[in-house]
């Protein structure tokens, strides 16, 4: 079965095509290559274009035969978008739009959409479920929302079928070595302090000391990237096999601190790490937890690889494999 994998060749989106590849399925990785890179490719065609690119588009999905589409393509750094907001929103809006119509016009109508939990801003109750309050706090975050009500509008008027899946914090990195993070620059936390351990960043900062938690570091839902990579294909199962729209979190109800996270790396490591403290950053929130329910009652969804030993041990691993910026080539 073909699916078209737009952004197919960035961090979660190269696991999902692993996972596809896995469990049978076709797909076809159209990517521009500005932030997704070939040596995270293990299979399927690749169309090399941009979304910004209308012909293409339409030329891909009238010639492709596709059953579905996963979309992982967009800009992704939230501290990014408070100081470039036109940029954000010229291009995430744009390329999605430009898919929807592309899609529609094709007669494709089934869609995977890469969301996020910036579209509930500040949490007002914890777990978040699905139904908390939609309050995004950065531009990056409205821009998911926006493109939310795109599809939901789509629904309605031309039938469109999706699934919005609203990601915590992707960690970690394919067990079996042959994926993992790669961002330039680096934002994450986990690969940050890794790459400082390796000797590739110059320091390690740490951004907030002084939040109402426990031990004052910013707490998060930490997802292995390869039970995001399974969540989807099993929602675009769902959807092959004709259910309705809906949004669902990728969590695991499960929140470590910062310091946490610090020494669960020097556990695996062996290594101390030295951190420079920082003031927190523009938008930052205490603590960010999802409640997993619905996953699991309507996808079936339990993560199995989202231990945080789990995640930093996949992660080192990758990380350490060559000494080379950002991650090893494959």
């Amino acid at each position: 079965m073909r699916i078209l994998v737009c952004g197919g060749a960035g961090y979660i989106g190269s696991h999902t095509v692993k996972e596809l590849l896995r469990e049978g399925f076709d797909p076809a990785v159209f990517d521009n290559f500005t932030t997704g890179r070939r040596d995270l490719l293990v299979g399927g065609d690749v169309i090399h274009a941009d979304l910004r690119d209308r012909n293409a588009l339409r030329d891909t999905m009238r010639s492709g035969r596709f059953e579905a589409v996963l979309h992982f393509a967009s800009l992704i750094q939230v501290g990014e978008s408070y100081d470039q907001p036109l940029r954000y929103y010229s291009h995430n809006l744009s390329t999605s739009l430009n898919l929807i119509e592309a899609m529609l016009e094709a007669g494709v109508k089934k869609m995977i959409f890469s969301s996020s939990a910036a579209v509930y801003g500040a949490p007002e109750t914890t777990p978040i479920t699905e139904s908390h309050p939609l309050n995004p706090s950065s531009p990056y975050g409205w821009t998911k929302l926006v493109v939310e009500k795109i599809l939901q509008d789509c629904a309605r008027a031309h039938g469109l079928k999706f699934f919005s899946l609203r990601y915590f914090n992707a960690a970690g990195a394919d067990p079996e070595g042959t994926l993992g993070e790669i961002h330039d620059p680096e934002s994450h936390l986990i690969p940050s302090i890794l790459l400082y351990l390796l000797g590739k960043r110059p320091a390690f900062e740490l951004y907030g000391t002084d939040f109402p938690t426990p031990d004052g570091t910013a707490i998060r839902d930490y997802v292995h990237v390869t039970d995001l990579a399974v969540a989807h294909v099993l929602a675009l199962r769902k959807l092959l096999q004709g259910s309705e729209s809906d949004f669902v979190n990728l969590g695991t109800n499960r929140g470590y601190s910062v310091l946490e996270v610090i020494r669960a790396v020097e556990d695996i490591t062996g290594q101390k790490v030295v951190y420079q403290a920082r003031p927190r950053r523009q938008g930052d929130v205490p603590s960010l937890l999802a409640s997993k329910d619905r996953a699991e009652k309507l996808l079936g969804w339990k993560p199995g690889h989202s231990s945080l030993a789990k995640i930093v041990a996949t992660a080192w691993k990758w990380h350490s494999r060559a000494p080379v910026k950002g991650g090893p080539p494959r």
